[in-house]
């Protein structure tokens, strides 16, 4: 994380200072700031963040940071504050189910990754804050417009893997229904 993407995201708390001086001490360490104030993020299940996050970077699509929390198994994507109406009306424009999620705005509190956070660390940033970030309307349409895409390959993706548990049962039609050493 560069030093402005600290300043911003240390800007977001409480006391801003508190919050540099914990870092400063121990920059892996993890701090609780308030939703709403400068970013809202939107939660989700790690396989399905892991494979948007994956999309939006292939797509070349607009996002900000994205952090993950590893013992909770969530993705967590900052949007600009107040983005929750813009988010929700383009997710219900998409055709396909809708993911399950967590909007965080004001009144919730997100837990951050320090800036610099080790690879076995419980909070990691997958794109950490290099600024503040600009002002962009097109990051809550990427972000809906990818989720339900990532959710419907994820399960079209299982789909598959129930009717095809392994290597020799995707290669048996091809064979005339015969079971082949996948070896």
């Amino acid at each position: 994380m560069t030093t402005r993407g600290m300043e911003w995201l240390s800007a977001a708390a409480d006391d801003p200072a508190a919050c540099r001086a914990v870092w400063a001490d121990d920059p892996r360490a993890p701090y609780a700031l308030p939703a709403g104030r400068f970013f809202d993020v939107v939660t989700v299940e790690q396989r399905l963040g892991m494979e948007t996050f994956d999309q939006l970077l292939r797509q070349g699509l607009p996002f900000g940071p994205v952090a993950l929390d590893h013992k909770a198994q969530r993705v967590g994507f900052f949007l600009g504050s107040r983005s929750q109406e813009s988010f929700a009306h383009y997710l219900a424009q998409e055709e396909g189910t809708p993911p399950t999620f967590r909007y965080l705005s004001r009144g919730s509190v997100v837990v951050v990754p320090g800036p610099m956070p080790l690879s076995g660390d419980r909070y990691q940033w997958l794109r950490a804050p290099a600024r503040r970030p600009i002002a962009n309307p097109l990051r809550p349409v990427a972000l809906a417009t990818l989720l339900v895409a990532s959710t419907e390959l994820l399960t079209r993706v299982d789909r598959y893997s129930e009717r095809y548990p392994s290597a020799a049962a995707l290669a048996a039609p091809f064979f005339g229904g015969t079971p082949i050493d996948a070896g």
